[in-house]
C-alpha cells in the first residue's frame, strides 16, 4: 500500500477548471458588485503642497538675530508635523471653510460634492451633535422646497425663502445665495444638504491628511484626499494659515508674559543694587576712601623697609662696638683705625687728630725722654682725646639703639595694620561681589528686554508655502479598471480558496486513485453517477444498445468480472455487500443482471437482505412468496419463489417474501445451500444483494455460498480512514475473492481524477439502520455539495 501525498499543479488546475461554471457565476457576481460599487462611489481627488519649516539656517528674517537665545524659536520638524495634524488646528480650519456642510448632487448613482460651486449656501443656526440632512429643491431664485429630512420619516414638504430664517425638523436654517462666478447648474434643481458633526469631520480630515518630511531637510510634503478638489486645496492652504496665526499669537503671548516678567525682575534687582551700592559707599567712607588692596601692599612694604633699616643699623652698630672694644682693649700708643665710614665725620676727625698727635709724640720720644714737658703735654692731650673718642663712640652706639627701637616699633605697627586689613577687605569684597552680580543680572535683563521687544515687534511665521496646493483635477479613485480587476481577482481567488479548502478538509473517498494509493484490494471498475435515476426514478439505467457512460461502465464491469475469475473455477454466485447503507448494492445488482441478459445469459438476482428487502421494494410488484418462505417451509419449492420479468425482461428475481424475525437462523439453514445448488444448475449468473458487512452477521454467513464478493463503495460516502478496515477484511479473507466496485463516481465533479491521501487510521464505527429506504440517488445536488464539506 503506497501513500502519495504530493499535489500535482496540473491536476490541481484541472480540478479547479472542472468548476468553471462556479467561476463564471463568481465573476459575474463580483464584477457586477464592484462595477455597481464603482458607479455609486463618490470621486476622490488628491491634492498636495510643499511647505518649508523656518529655521535659523534657512530663514533670512531680521528677527533671527535673537533666535539662538530664544528657546521658543527652536524648531523641531516632528513637533511641527504633530501640530499640523492636531484637532485644534483642523477644527478651526473646518469652521473657517464651513467644511462640515456638504452640498451633493446626483449624477447617475453617484453623489458629487459641489462645495463652493453650489448655487446656494445653507447656514444651520442650531448646534447639534448629530448628522442632519435634507433635500433642497430650487423653485426659483427666491423660493425653495425642503423635504427628505433625516430626522423624521414624514413626507412633508416645507416651503422656504432666500435669506429668511426657517424652522425645519433638523433645526433652524437660513439659505443664502452664492455670488461666486464658478457655480454650476444643478440637475433637477435638487441639492442634498448634509450637516455633519464638526468633530467627525475633523477626525475624517485628519485621517485623510498625510505629512511627510522630504529627506533630512526642513521641507514637508502635505497631502490630502477629498471628494472635492477645491475643498482639498482650501483645507491645505487654510491649515497652514491657521497654524501660522496660532504660532504668531503664541509668540506674542509669550513675549508679553516675558516682558512683564523682565520688568518685575528689573524693579527688584534695581532696588537690591541700590542697597548694595549704599553699603559699599558706607564702607569706603569708614576707611576714608582707602583702597584696601593698595593699603595692604603699602603696609607690608613699609614693614619690610623698617626691618631692612633696623638690620642695617644693627650691623653698623656691631662694627662700631668692634671699634670701641679695640679702643678699650688696645694700648693707647697704638693708632686708631680711621676712614672706616662707620663713624660720624666729627669722630673720624678726632681720630685723625689723635693719630696725628700720636705720631708727633712718637717722633719726639725718639729724640727726647718721656719726661720732656712737651712729651708729657702731648700724652695728656692724647689721653683726653682718647677719652673723648670713647665717649663719642658710646653716644653713637646709644643713638643706634634708639633708632633700632624706633624702627622695630614702626615695623610692628605696619604689620599690625596689614594684619587688620583682610577682615575689612573681606567685608569690602563681599559687598563688591554683590554689586557685581546685581549689575550683571541687571544688564542681562536689560538685554533680554530689548531682545524680547524686537521679537515681539518682528513676529514671523514658522511655515512658508513653497509649492501651493497642486494635483490633478481628475479623480484618483474609484477607477473602473481597478474595480473590475478587483472583482475579477476576488471572483477567481475566493472560489479557488473554497474549492481547495473543500479538497483539503474533505476526508471522503471519491476516486479509484485514492483507493489504490491507500489499500491493495483490487478495484474491479467504477460506475458513473447515474443522473437518469434521479430524473426518472427507474433503477434500470442500462440498455442493450445504450451508449451512455453508465451503460458502458456496466459493460466494463461485466468484462472485468470475467478477467477477475479467469483461470479459476466457474464463478456463478456473486455476492454484493458494503460497509454502509446507500452504497448502491441494489442498483449495481439490478443493472449488472440486466447487462448479463444482453449476453443471453440466464441471470437471477436474490434479495438476501432479510431485514429490509431493498431489492424487493424496487420492483413495485406484488411477490407474496419469497426467500423467507422457502427457507422456513420445506413445502415451498424453488419455482414458487422465482419471479420473471419483474425488473427487466429475461431477468428473474427471488424476493424476500416477508421481513423475517430471525434472519440469521434462516440464512444458516441448509435450504439456502440447496437453493444455490439448484440455481447453479438453472442459471449462468446468480447475483446476491446482501446486507452491509460488519454491521450484522448476515454477509459473513452468506459468504459461504458465494464464488466472488463485490464490495460496493459509493464515491463520496465513505471516510477514507475506513479503507484500512476494508484492507483488514481483504487480508483476513472474510469475503471470498473480494473486489471493490466504486459506485456513483461523478466524472464531471472536481474530485475525480485528482488524487490525495490522508494518513489517518480507521477509528470510526458506523451503524446500520433500517427503514430509511434508498434515497441517496435522489439526493439533491445542493445536499451533495454540502456533504462534501463535512469532516468526520
Amino acid at each position: 500500500m503506497k501513500q502519495n501525498k504530493t499535489i500535482n499543479l496540473i491536476d490541481l488546475f484541472k480540478y479547479l477548471l472542472i468548476h468553471w461554471r462556479w467561476y463564471v457565476l463568481s465573476l459575474i457576481i463580483f464584477c457586477g458588485f464592484y462595477y455597481y460599487n464603482y458607479t455609486k462611489s463618490p470621486y476622490v481627488y488628491s491634492k498636495s503642497q510643499t511647505v518649508l519649516i523656518k529655521t535659523i539656517n534657512n530663514s533670512m528674517s531680521p528677527s533671527r538675530i535673537t533666535r539662538m537665545s530664544n528657546a521658543f524659536n527652536v524648531i523641531n520638524v516632528n513637533s511641527e508635523i504633530l501640530q499640523l495634524r492636531s484637532k485644534h488646528l483642523m477644527r478651526i480650519t473646518v469652521k473657517r471653510l464651513n467644511a462640515d456642510v456638504e452640498y451633493k448632487v446626483k449624477d447617475g448613482l453617484r453623489n458629487n460634492e459641489l462645495y463652493k460651486k453650489s448655487p446656494y449656501y445653507v447656514e444651520f443656526l442650531d448646534n447639534s451633535l448629530y448628522s442632519r440632512a435634507f433635500d433642497l429643491k430650487i423653485i426659483d431664485s427666491l423660493n425653495f422646497e425642503l423635504y427628505n429630512f433625516s430626522t423624521i420619516e414624514s413626507k412633508d414638504i416645507i416651503k422656504a425663502e432666500l435669506n429668511k430664517e426657517i424652522n425645519t425638523p433638523v433645526g433652524k436654517i437660513k439659505i443664502y445665495k452664492n455670488d461666486s462666478t464658478n457655480i454650476v447648474n444643478v440637475n433637477n434643481n435638487v441639492i442634498k444638504v448634509i450637516k455633519l458633526p464638526i468633530e467627525s469631520v475633523v477626525t475624517a480630515f485628519i485621517n485623510k491628511l498625510s505629512i511627510s518630511q522630504l529627506q533630512d531637510v526642513a521641507l514637508l510634503n502635505m497631502n490630502i484626499t477629498d471628494s472635492s478638489p477645491e475643498r482639498a486645496s482650501d483645507v491645505l492652504a487654510t491649515l497652514v494659515d491657521v497654524y501660522n496665526e496660532e504660532s504668531v499669537n503664541d509668540k506674542n503671548k509669550i513675549a508679553s508674559i516675558t516682558a512683564d516678567f523682565i520688568k518685575a525682575r528689573l524693579d527688584i534687582i534695581e532696588e537690591d543694587l541700590g542697597a548694595v551700592e549704599n553699603k559699599l559707599e558706607g564702607l569706603k567712607s569708614a576707611n576714608y576712601g582707602l583702597d584696601i588692596a593698595a593699603a595692604g601692599q603699602q603696609y607690608w612694604s613699609e614693614s619690610r623697609e623698617y626691618m631692612s633699616s633696623s638690620k642695617d643699623i644693627e650691623t653698623t652698630k656691631k662694627l662700631v662696638e668692634t671699634i670701641r672694644e679695640r679702643l678699650l682693649n688696645t694700648n693707647k700708643d697704638e693708632l686708631i683705625p680711621s676712614n672706616t665710614g662707620l663713624l660720624d665725620p666729627s669722630i673720624e676727625s678726632q681720630i685723625s687728630t689723635y693719630n696725628s698727635l700720636l705720631l708727633k709724640r712718637n717722633t719726639y720720644l725718639e729724640t727726647n725722654s718721656g719726661s720732656n714737658p712737651i712729651v708729657e703735654d702731648l700724652n695728656n692731650s692724647l689721653t683726653a682725646m682718647h677719652r673723648n673718642i670713647l665717649r663719642a663712640i658710646d653716644n653713637i652706639i646709644t643713638g643706634y639703639n634708639i633708632k633700632i627701637a624706633n624702627l622695630r616699633k614702626e615695623e610692628s605697627e605696619a604689620i599690625n595694620k596689614a594684619q587688620r586689613l583682610p577682615s575689612q577687605e573681606r567685608a569690602m569684597l563681599s559687598v563688591e561681589r554683590q554689586q557685581k552680580v546685581k549689575e550683571d543680572l541687571y544688564i542681562f535683563l536689560l538685554n533680554k528686554r530689548e531682545e524680547n521687544a524686537i521679537n515681539q515687534a518682528m513676529s514671523d511665521d514658522n511655515i512658508r508655502v513653497i509649492d501651493p496646493a497642486f494635483g490633478s483635477d481628475s479623480p484618483i479613485a474609484p477607477t473602473k479598471l481597478n474595480k473590475i480587476a478587483l472583482g475579477i481577482a476576488l471572483g477567481l481567488i475566493i472560489p479557488s480558496i473554497i474549492f481547495i479548502l473543500q479538497l483539503l478538509i474533505n476526508n471522503k473517498v471519491y476516486t479509484r486513485r485514492q483507493i489504490e494509493e491507500n489499500i491493495n484490494v483490487p478495484v474491479i471498475t467504477e460506475i458513473p453517477l447515474a443522473e437518469k435515476v434521479k430524473k426518472s426514478g427507474n433503477d434500470v439505467v442500462v440498455t442493450e444498445q445504450g451508449t451512455d457512460e453508465v451503460a458502458e461502465a456496466f459493460r466494463i464491469f461485466r468484462t472485468n468480472l470475467g478477467f477477475l475469475t479467469a483461470g479459476d473455477k466457474e464463478h456463478k454466485v456473486m455476492m454484493f455487500t458494503s460497509f454502509n447503507v446507500g452504497a448502491g448494492k441494489t442498483f449495481s445488482v439490478i443493472n449488472l443482471g440486466v447487462s448479463f441478459t444482453f449476453l443471453k445469459k440466464k441471470t437471477v438476482v436474490i434479495d438476501l437482505d432479510l431485514r429490509k428487502g431493498t431489492l424487493t421494494n424496487r420492483t413495485n410488484s406484488p411477490m407474496p412468496i419469497g426467500l423467507t418462505h422457502y427457507l422456513s417451509d420445506s413445502n415451498v419449492s424453488v419455482e414458487d419463489i422465482i419471479y420473471k420479468n419483474r425488473i427487466s425482461n429475461n431477468l428473474d428475481i427471488i424476493p424476500i417474501g416477508v421481513i423475517a424475525p430471525n434472519p440469521v437462523e434462516l440464512l444458516l439453514s441448509s435450504r439456502l445451500d440447496i437453493l444455490i445448488s439448484i440455481l447453479r444448475e438453472k442459471y449462468d449468473y446468480i447475483l446476491i444483494d446482501s446486507v452491509p458487512l460488519g454491521i450484522v452477521a448476515d454477509s459473513s454467513i452468506v459468504n459461504r455460498i458465494a464464488d466472488l464478493s463485490v464490495f460496493v463503495l459509493r464515491s463520496g460516502k465513505m471516510d477514507i480512514r475506513q479503507l484500512s478496515a476494508i484492507q483488514k477484511v481483504y487480508n483476513d479473507k472474510e469475503l471470498v475473492n473480494m473486489g471493490i466496485l466504486l459506485n456513483g463516481v461523478n466524472f464531471k465533479d472536481s474530485k475525480y481524477g485528482y488524487g490525495y491521501g490522508y494518513g489517518y487510521g480507521y477509528g470510526n464505527s458506523y451503524g446500520y439502520g433500517y427503514g430509511y429506504g434508498y434515497k441517496i440517488q435522489n439526493e439533491s445536488n445542493w445536499r451533495r455539495f454540502i456533504n462534501k464539506f463535512k469532516f468526520k
